[in-house]
Order: C-alpha cells, then structure tokens, then sequence
C-alpha cells in the first residue's frame, strides 16, 4: 500500500490544490496552469495503464515477420546451392565472411522486432514527461515578477512595471501554491519511472524532478525573505503597539497626578 504511488490519490491531491488556487486567486493565471496539470495528471494515469499492457496487435505482428524470416531462410538456403568444400584459406575467410554478415542482418531484424514495442512506449512516455518539463517552466514564469523585496523597498513605478496589488499574506500562499505545483509535477512524472524500466525514461523523469527541486528552492529563498519582512514588520507593530501603551500609561498617571494636585489645592 506505501510501496508505490497511488495515481488517483495524487490526482486528488492536485484537484484540492486547484480548488485552493482557484478560491484563493480566481482570476490569475496559475489557477489555469492548475487545471492544465489536473487534465495531464488524468492523461497520464490513464497512458501509464496502457504502457504496461502488453501491445497483442504489436507482438503478434512482429511473430508473424519473424516467422516470415525464418520460413525464408529454410526455404531459401537449399536454393543457394552453396559449396562447403573449402579448399584453402581464402575460401574459408570468404564463407566465414559471408555468414557473419548474414547473421549480422538477421540479427538485427530480429532486435528491431523484438524491441520495437519498448521502443514505441519509450516514444510515448518521452513525450508526456516533456510535456511536464513544459508546465513546469510555465509555473516558474507566473511566479518570476513576485517579488517581496518589493514590499519592504517599494520604488517609483515605470509603465512596464507589472502590477503588485497581493498583501503579504497573499502573495505568500501563492508562492506556496507555485511550490506545491512543482512539488506535484514531478510525482505526475514519477508515474512513468513506476511503471516503466527503461533506462531513458528513468533519466527524463530524474531530470524533470531535479528541474521542479532547482525551480523550487528559487521560490522558498523568496518565501524566506518574505518571512523575514513579515517578522520584521511584526516586531514593528509590537514595538508601536508598546510605545502608545506607555504613552497611554505616562498620560493617565500625569492625569492622576493633575488631579490629585487640585485636589490639594
């Protein structure tokens, strides 16, 4: 039950996210990158099932032209009439010669068939886990202007300036949510290193969870300065919460002191 991931528990786990993306911000972008990744999520679970299928129309095509190439070569090699008498050893490099180059094309007709199922499947799943690399990239490029230095040292707007109008709350949690995306695309990825062994795609799909790690550990350096603004301004309004308690306390005794001074008078 641990031992491997559950596709459809992932998938709900990225319909949850999309539902906090869309209730949180329903008007930005990443909600529909969000979507885009639910419907890949679906897709993939659904190509992964059939990648572990065995292709009966494939095979059975590939036995028919194997069968094909050895019922040629019985039939066909009494008809060359070859002579085996080898009377020195230039006719006996010739024939050697001649029957590893055969065996070399038989061979590799017989490789060609036998992994062209593998092959096929490699080509499939390449192209899915691109297609992840893909969003992945789109998920970085909505969160590169989301700056929170920018709410510690606003400065003067220009007429590019892209728009910041998220309190620091907000613009927090949509960085997490970039980051639980990232997070997310790379167990959608790992669907294919489960169920597929080929060396090829195990490397794609290693290379696409080191992509969303690095794209990550960009936005938590931001979450991290952003925890630092939000402390600091913490301990401003406490500061100031604390000086206009003392100011109050100094004018209620200065108050008390008045009256008690008219009160000896």
């Amino acid at each position: 039950m641990y031992s491997s991931l559950d596709a459809s528990k992932v998938i709900a786990t990225i319909e949850r996210l999309t539902r906090r993306i869309n209730e949180r911000f329903p008007q930005a972008s990443l909600a529909k990158v969000a979507d885009e990744l639910v419907r890949v999520a679906r897709d993939s679970e659904a190509r992964t099932r059939a990648l572990t299928r065995p292709n009966l129309a494939l095979r059975g095509g590939s036995a028919v032209l194997l069968a094909g190439l050895v019922l040629l070569l019985v039939i066909g090699i009494p008809e060359l009439r070859l002579s085996w008498n080898v009377k020195d050893a230039s006719d006996l490099i010739q024939t050697l010669g001649a029957l590893c180059e055969a065996l070399i094309v038989i061979g590799g007709a017989l490789l060609f068939l036998v992994t062209l199922e593998g092959r096929l499947k490699r080509e499939q799943a390449l192209r899915a886990v691109h297609e992840l690399r893909a969003i992945a990239h789109i998920v970085d490029m909505h969160q590169l202007t989301k700056d929170p230095e920018q709410l510690l040292m606003p400065g003067p707007r220009t007429e590019s300036s892209p728009e910041r109008r998220m309190s620091p709350f907000e613009l927090q949690r949509y960085l997490d949510y970039s980051s639980e995306l990232l997070a997310l695309i790379s167990k959608v990825g790992a669907f294919y290193a489960q169920h597929l062994a080929d060396p090829i795609v195990l490397g794609a799909v290693d290379e696409v969870e080191e992509l969303t790690n690095g794209l990550s550990r960009k936005i938590w350096q931001k979450i991290a300065i952003l925890d630092q603004i939000l402390a600091r301004q913490h301990e401003q309004a406490r500061e100031s919460s604390a000086s206009a308690e003392r100011r109050r306390a100094l004018a209620l005794d200065r108050g008390t002191s008045g009256r008690r001074a008219r009160v000896r008078g």
